[in-house]
């Protein structure tokens, strides 16, 4: 059995890297990937989902080293599930509400173009959906 996430998304944090006992480096750092749609009423909908990412080993102290909030990124990986439910991570926020947390361990990560002067944005880049216009009717 096999299973594999991609994730295009913006960094929402620096990355934070420390050490196994053994000595190997590990870096976390968060992902929003984000989403816009039109629903059936016409309303603009734009939905964001956060995953908590985790690179190891000599990848993790490039990832420490290069990248920063905010800086646009592929991360290709697995979603490592609660071990106790077999589902993403659930809590509950401050304000009572709960919440889910969508753990990847990164099998690589690829830092993407910022977008500054002279280069396409994000957008024209990758699009708003996976190689779909926006608007496009789905034939099911």
């Amino acid at each position: 059995m096999y299973q594999q996430i991609t994730i295009v998304g913006y960094l929402g944090s620096d990355p934070d890297m420390r050490f196994t006992p053994n000595g190997q480096a590990v870096t976390s750092f968060s992902v929003a990937a984000s989403r816009k749609y039109t629903n059936n009423s016409g309303q603009k909908i734009d939905e964001t989902t956060w995953f908590r990412v985790s690179v190891w080993g000599a990848q993790a102290e490039s990832c420490n080293q290069y990248l920063a909030k905010g800086r646009p990124v592929l991360v290709v990986g697995r979603l490592r599930p609660d071990p106790q439910t077999g589902s993403p991570r659930t809590f509950t926020r401050q304000d009572g509400s709960m919440g889910a947390s969508f753990e990847v361990t990164a099998l690589t990560v690829q830092f993407l173009p910022s977008g500054g002067k002279g280069t396409a944005s994000y957008e024209e880049d990758f699009g708003d959906e996976a190689g779909g216009a926006e608007g496009d009717e789905i034939p099911f």
